[in-house]
């Protein structure tokens, strides 16, 4: 017997378990998924969504039963989607409400005026309170968009700009000293990235390196200052940009040997074209490094019901995941109703929108998705051989580490397709909607 959920365009309700698939003898003749559970490959680390000071301000300000509702949505591992792999921002981001940095005493490279007394505010409080509902320490990934201001060829924290070669060691201690606050709060660190989006100047938060300036900020300064500190169990993620450029990128970090040593992986996003075949190219090149989608959403604005920017996220995950990706987090968890707030005006949309005037929560097509692989793939599965015998049906395989195989589907076609799913010796007869995802469970 097959578990069967699924969530379709224009339905009432999401995420819906339906009548369970029965087996049978022989073979069909139409479209088929296969699955072979014995042939396995990477290892999941998680999925989950980025902590920003405007998705834990939007939090802050909605009733306590919204907040509550927010945080089960997506960290209960029973009731929600059993978030465990999450992203916060070191320094402001545009997701911010303005520019702050955590050293913001002019040339203080001794760092005594280091302070997260801002993340204390919201930032803090809705990461501790999450991962209370999730019952465990989540895995918390940092990222810089921008070194303190006074750091920077510039003088300021948006518009690009590069980090000047004299503060290399200060800005790489501020790594150690983020760390050991956050630790301090109950919040241990799980990786680091050297820089969001290394190759964007925006009107944002953003600085620029180029492949051999991140190569030598890792191999002579953040590298060995997280191990000298005795933070070398923190993981280092190089890029944390695009696909289009990532395989060049890595390519001149990872060939350094010596820069090498101390990255655990090349973090990607979305934006621009979809380069899937760069993910893949990447493994193929250093399969001993790990790949990890570090942020993904929907530009310009909330999108508000708009079922695409679902299928959007099936997509990439899809893809990504077949192509050796360990773990995909989303970007802001929690946004309003106009997208924000952003102290750029870059708005996007969320998976969970909210109306802080009300306290209504708007769940997006995007949560639902997301929920088909986070709710049923746990951390520790590992991908399994799934092909279908149609391009319309998008799907991946995994298995869990309590026995369970979970498959997901995605049809993004405007016509139903229905199919044979043969599975470990047995096949069973379904039919997947247009515009509709569905996850299959078999337990142990």
């Amino acid at each position: 017997m097959i578990r069967h959920y699924l969530s379709k365009q224009d339905a009432a309700s999401q995420l819906v378990e339906q009548a369970p698939l029965l087996g049978y003898r022989g073979m069909g003749g139409g479209p088929s998924l296969y699955i072979n559970p014995t042939k396995t490959f990477q290892t999941l680390e998680g999925f989950g969504g980025a902590f920003t000071e405007s998705a834990a301000t939007t939090w802050k300000k909605l009733p306590l039963a919204q907040q509550q509702e927010v945080l089960r949505a997506y960290f209960d591992p029973v009731q929600g989607h059993g978030y465990t792999f999450c992203r916060v921002h070191m320094n402001s981001c545009d997701f911010s409400l303005g520019n702050y940095a955590h050293v913001e005493t002019a040339g203080d490279v001794e760092l005594h005026s280091f302070s997260i007394d801002r993340d204390r505010v919201a930032l803090l409080p809705m990461i501790q309170a999450a991962q209370q509902v999730a019952g465990r320490t989540l895995q918390l990934m940092v990222s810089p968009w921008s070194p303190p201001a006074w750091m920077k060829s510039n003088g300021q924290m948006n518009g690009g700009g590069y980090l000047l070669a004299q503060y290399r060691a200060a800005w790489a201690r501020c790594f150690v000293e983020f760390i050991r606050a956050y630790e301090a709060e109950g919040v241990p660190v799980w990786g680091v990235s050297v820089q969001n989006e290394p190759e964007a100047v925006q009107t944002w938060d953003s600085c620029i390196y180029t492949a051999e300036e991140e190569r030598d900020f890792v191999r002579d300064h953040l590298g060995p200052t997280l191990a000298a500190a005795g933070l070398g169990h923190v993981r280092i993620v190089i890029w944390d940009h695009n696909r289009d450029r990532m395989v060049e990128r890595a390519d001149c970090v990872l060939s350094d040997p010596q820069a090498a040593q101390y990255i655990w992986g090349t973090g990607f996003h979305w934006y621009v074209e979809d380069h899937f075949e760069h993910v893949q190219m990447l493994h193929d090149a250093w399969p001993d490094k790990h790949l990890l989608f570090t942020e993904g959403c929907q530009e310009g604005g909330p999108h508000t019901g708009e079922w695409a920017v679902g299928e959007r996220y099936a997509r990439s995950i899809i893809n990504d995941l077949n192509r050796w990706t360990v773990g995909w987090i989303d970007w802001n968890l929690l946004l309003d109703d106009t997208g924000g707030p952003n102290h750029a005006g870059n708005l996007c949309s969320a998976p969970i929108l909210a109306d802080p005037k009300t306290g209504v929560l708007d769940y997006q097509s995007s949560y639902h998705y997301l929920g088909h692989f986070s709710r049923f793939i746990r951390p520790g599965a590992k991908r399994i051989l799934c092909a279908a015998t149609r391009e319309a049906l998008e799907c991946c395989g995994f298995l869990n580490t309590d026995g369970s195989i979970a498959v997901v589907v995605c049809n993004r076609s405007d016509t139903a397709i229905a199919f044979d799913l043969h599975w470990c010796g047995q096949n069973y007869a379904t039919e997947l909607a247009a515009h509709a995802i569905a996850t299959y469970v078999q337990m142990p």
